[in-house]
Order: C-alpha cells, then sequence, then structure tokens
C-alpha cells in the first residue's frame, strides 16, 4: 500500500517562511508527477504548485514569486518552500502524487498539513 506523509506545517507570522515536505512510502516503481494542493474553510481544493519527474514546475498565480516547489526523485519525496506567507496562504494543504505501484497507476493523497499564518 502507498502512503503519502506530509509534514512542516505549522503556525508562523505574516511575512514568514515554512517549508514542507512529502515523502511516499510503499510498493512504489515510479512517480510521475507530483504537486501541492491547499484548502481553505468554505473554499474548494486548489492546486498551489506542480512538478514533473524531469523538474517542470507551474505555480497558481497567487504564489507564483514567493513559493517553490521541488522533488528529490531518490526519496520519492516532494517540498514546498513558502516564503512571503500571508493571512490568505491559510489553509491545509496536501500532496499529490501520479504513480505506478504494484497495484497499477494511481493517484494519491496525504493527509493534510495545516499552516496558519496570523500575526
Amino acid at each position: 500500500q502507498v502512503q503519502l506523509v506530509e509534514s512542516g506545517g505549522g503556525l508562523v507570522q505574516p511575512g514568514g517562511s515554512l517549508r514542507l515536505s512529502c515523502a511516499a512510502s510503499g510498493s512504489i516503481f515510479s512517480i510521475y508527477a507530483m504537486g501541492w494542493y491547499r484548502q481553505a474553510p468554505g473554499k474548494q481544493r486548489e492546486l498551489v504548485a506542480g512538478i514533473t519527474r524531469g523538474g517542470s514546475t507551474n505555480y497558481a498565480d497567487s504564489v507564483k514569486g514567493r513559493f517553490t516547489i521541488s522533488r528529490d526523485n531518490a526519496k520519492n519525496t516532494v517540498y514546498l518552500q513558502m516564503n512571503s506567507l500571508k493571512p490568505e496562504d491559510t489553509a491545509v494543504y496536501y500532496c499529490n502524487a501520479d504513480l505506478m505501484s504494484s497495484r497499477g497507476r494511481t493517484t494519491c493523497w496525504g493527509q493534510g498539513t495545516q499552516v496558519t499564518v496570523s500575526s
């Protein structure tokens, strides 16, 4: 069984930084695209950033220039460096992976990690 486990969330003041990590484990043959999504109270889940296996990235307009997504393919891990955080970045952040496992190709989600930006 494949699992995605996020870490690194927490409470930070406006203008501060956090780094999220998401490690995939289990019977994984290959991981294709990975990404970070977020969901604020009362809002739909939205894509924050995505990265292909080759390292191509895309970002939501609201985080461009502030957030950086990266991955370590050897560790099956994706990161999200978040700088210049704003109160509107407050949300539960979820990682996502499109991968091939012993059960075939599937999309997996982590359990989510809370990010709160407040003074």
